[in-house]
């Protein structure tokens, strides 16, 4: 096995964190080909580090280390995206963006095409199976790092040529490999959300420095009244709780942005709950022959997968999700993702408008 291995040149994403830095020296264990690629997405300090990181660990392993400066891709496609989707009123997701344009778009281009690589591996926690030909995207073991949701708009082009060694692991045992082999990144703290906003920068404060304010109202979503002034609608988000700071009989919670007009419709928590989306740009990771199907489905990463009907329109790429029980927070600007119903694979995902 050990021999046949080597024959397979395998590029590692590696940030030098600790779920890279394992499955780099998982791969190279395995006897795998194996070279690591970082990739730059911001020219500050904090990715300095990240490829300083990467190249030590990538010495420590004696593999062959390339840096690749997306910065300029990853502002157009990954940050313009983000500050556009605030400006328009919806909630957005950079890390799928990410994913789909950046790791498993130019990294993947890069490693497969310039460097010939026959695999692409990363540290994501999923599972691809080969089910007669077509590769199927499964939960990992460690179902609370489980992260398919994030990879839903990769398709066959890139399944057949992806590894994700982390998949029957645990995050303890994770960090017990990287301690008992002494990787450099055995006490790296996990990596934050959003990776152009530092601490202790927040999402909030970047959108005040990029927007400013601007005053607008807060408008009770049941009959129309003026609850209150806001200075600005893209400081909330859908189901937001804390910070509206209206006195109501009872809690208050945003249910609804209009950016046109400035205005942050708020209501009760009954006011969040809905039984049904739409969803546009619908990708899926293989051909189905049914446009009509009951699924599990999640409309945010955080969240216990529920059963709805799925009706997809495969022309215009869009679906109309039916919920079997009403779901909150549906917001625009995130992903809705389904998975079959009795195994959890994944089969496909699209995003609220």
């Amino acid at each position: 096995m050990v021999n046949e291995n080597k024959k397979i040149k395998v590029a590692v994403a590696l940030s030098g964190g600790l779920d890279s830095s394992v499955t780099c020296f998982l791969l190279k264990q395995q006897g795998y080909d194996v070279c690591t690629v970082t990739a730059i997405m911001v020219r500050d300090e904090k990715f300095k580090t990240v490829v300083q990181n990467a190249k030590t660990v990538a010495q420590k392993l004696g593999v062959a280390h390339y840096v690749l400066d997306l910065s300029t891709e990853f502002k157009k496609d990954v940050i313009d995206y983000f500050e556009n989707a605030y400006k328009n009123g919806k909630t957005p997701n950079p890390c799928i963006l990410c994913n789909r344009t950046i790791k498993w778009g130019r990294l993947f281009d890069y490693a497969t095409q310039e460097l010939g690589c026959d695999y692409v591996a990363s540290g994501h926690y999923a599972r691809i199976i080969d089910d007669n030909g077509i590769k199927k995207m499964y939960p990992a073991r460690d179902e609370q790092k489980d992260q398919q949701y994030y990879l839903f708009e990769l398709d066959q082009s890139h399944l057949n040529k992806i590894m994700f060694p982390l998949s029957d692991y645990v995050k303890e045992e994770i960090r017990q490999i990287a301690i008992d082999n002494d990787l450099p990144s055995k006490s790296s703290k996990e990596s934050q959300d959003i990776c152009f906003i530092t601490k202790p920068m927040t999402t909030k404060k970047y959108l005040l420095e990029k927007f400013g304010t601007r005053k607008g109202s807060f408008i009770y979503i049941k009959d129309g009244r003026k609850l209150g002034i806001h200075e600005g609608f893209w400081q909330y988000t859908i189901g937001q709780r804390k910070g509206i700071g209206i006195a109501f009989e009872q809690p208050l919670y945003v249910v609804k942005l209009d950016a046109q007009k400035n205005i942050v419709y708020v209501g009760t928590k009954e006011d969040l709950y809905s039984d049904f989306t739409e969803i546009k740009e619908v990708k899926l990771q293989y051909p189905i022959e049914q446009s009509e199907f009951d699924a599990l489905v999640k409309i945010r990463y955080n969240m216990q997968a529920q059963k709805a009907r799925v009706k997809i329109d495969k022309e215009q790429k869009t679906a109309k999700i039916f919920f079997e029980t009403p779901v909150a927070s549906i917001t625009p600007g995130q992903a809705v993702v389904f998975y079959d119903i009795n195994d959890r694979h994944l089969i496909g995902g699209g995003w609220i408008d």
